[in-house]
């Protein structure tokens, strides 16, 4: 916390001295490069799909492309419209992953004194262990890639079993996942939001019994790769009692930052971790030239664009997410959205933030319960009569879906200038929520083959590829 600006500026050079002799190094004159001005110039900000010509060389074997030697790892991901994408792991980069998440319940431990959990049950809900080879070099989700340097300290109460963690299909292996558990006292459950729902449902299904209930040690609740705001409601009345959570922000390309204080909003940027970090405000992404900064010029309150430059050889790579500052001392930050996931069919540039604020603010005041939603825009040909389409599936409806759809328009033209000003121009009427039918984000993401795995469902579409499978599922009250 003390010295993040001093390990920023130690890691970028160690990151430039150690990446100067690779292909990508050579390229790009890092021997020239002398601070982080300079850095700016002679690395521009890329995707993935820029850097995949660098990746395929890696990808046939080859060594030295984007950092010393081959990656002991690729980690397989999806989203992209090129395919899968594969991220190196280096002998360097694993530790982040590794030694973060490690910290994260060290930092649990030190600040609350409760420790019992380490002595209990604990399960990971996870990718499958097994790895395949892409140029030689083993390749899987990282999650899966993760398990194999679990500490042994945490092995001998680690559920579910190898073999299970194995299984491919999603909801074969919720099926075992609870048969080896329903009758273990598990002490900390990890998983992504709609996985943990998924597991919690099963559980109450087979017993009748809230988990916190089944589970009378049941501590903390681990949890990260979404916002958890629109899943707490339900994960907490499915708990049926308070438990402590820790938050973190992992991915592919690194273990960015974790709760370290249950006081103060936001997470601890990982800053001394083989990362060094960039800044771009979010509205400029898109641009040939966006402002970039080093952490010493961000700001409070702003929405930026998350790049990284990491020790595995990523160079000046947007990841594709968003975040604010909510403290500079120290610097902790809370995940706003996605660059990609956003609607401006009209102008408007609604983001993630603003669209998970004014639903669950008015979920929370209604007494409604939300299990899953997408939000996607309905242009319709004459003025006045496009406007935004919520696919919502409740687990329990508002008693006046009408009044509940007004609120929620209501928070969100105070949240966007822009939407708010469409809606008094008459360019867009207000918004409509279509309530889905039970399970229908479940049956959604099966029909696609993305039950499972790392997929999510986006919350915000600036087209209705979506919208188109989820108007079959609407629930007719």
């Amino acid at each position: 916390m003390q010295t993040a600006l001093a390990d920023q500026d130690k890691i970028l050079k160690e990151l430039l001295k150690k990446g100067g002799g690779t292909e990508f190094g050579k390229e790009h004159h890092f021997s020239e490069v002398a601070d982080y001005e300079s850095f700016v110039q002679a690395v521009s900000i890329r995707d993935y799909e820029k850097l995949s010509p660098y990746i395929a060389k890696i990808k046939e074997g080859k060594s030295n492309i984007l950092w010393p030697g081959k990656p002991i790892y690729l980690a397989k991901t999806s989203g992209t419209t090129s395919g899968a994408k594969y991220i190196p792991i280096s002998s360097d980069s694993i530790s982040n992953h590794v030694n973060s998440a490690r910290n994260a319940l060290l930092t649990y431990i030190a600040t609350t004194g409760k420790s019992d959990f380490a002595s209990g049950n604990m399960i990971f809900l996870s990718g499958s262990p097994t790895l395949d080879r892409v140029g030689g070099i083993p390749t899987g989700r990282l999650s899966g890639i993760v398990h194999h340097h679990i500490p042994s300290y945490l092995r001998s109460n680690q559920l579910p079993s190898f073999e299970t963690n194995c299984i491919e299909d999603w909801e074969t292996k919720l099926e075992k996942i609870v048969e080896e558990t329903i009758n273990k006292d598990m002490t900390l459950i990890s998983g992504i939001p709609p996985w943990m729902q998924m597991y919690f449902d099963r559980l109450f299904e087979k017993t009748g019994k809230k988990i916190g209930d089944l589970y009378p040690h049941f501590e903390v609740l681990v949890y990260g790769g979404v916002n958890f705001t629109p899943y707490k409601s339900k994960l907490m009345d499915s708990i049926g009692r308070k438990v402590d959570t820790i938050e973190t922000f992992p991915a592919s390309e690194g273990f960015f930052a974790f709760q370290d204080t249950r006081e103060e909003e936001g997470l601890l940027l990982n800053t001394d971790s083989g990362i060094f970090f960039e800044f771009i405000p979010a509205g400029e992404i898109f641009n040939d030239h966006p402002t970039r900064l080093s952490l010493h010029d961000v700001q409070l309150g702003e929405n930026y664009a998350l790049i990284v430059n990491n020790n595995a050889g990523l160079w000046g790579y947007n990841i594709g997410d968003t975040v604010k500052f909510t403290s500079l001392n120290p610097y902790r930050i809370v995940v706003t959205g996605r660059i990609k996931h956003f609607i401006s069919a009209f102008g408007e540039h609604v983001i993630g933030e603003e669209v998970e604020y004014s639903l669950m603010n008015v979920a929370e005041e209604m007494n409604a319960k939300i299990v899953e939603f997408t939000v996607a825009p309905l242009v319709a040909a004459d003025a006045g009569k496009s406007y935004h389409e919520w696919f919502i599936e409740f687990e329990e409806l508002p008693h006046d879906l009408g009044a509940f759809a007004e609120k929620v328009d209501q928070r969100m033209r105070s949240k966007n200038i822009y939407y708010d000003d469409l809606i008094r121009g008459n360019i867009l009427r207000p918004l409509v929520i279509r309530p889905l039918k039970k399970n229908a984000f479940i049956d959604y993401m099966r029909s696609q083959g993305k039950l499972g795995g790392q997929n999510k469902v986006p919350r915000l579409s600036n087209d209705r590829k979506i919208a188109v499978e989820l108007e079959k599922m609407v629930n007719i009250i």
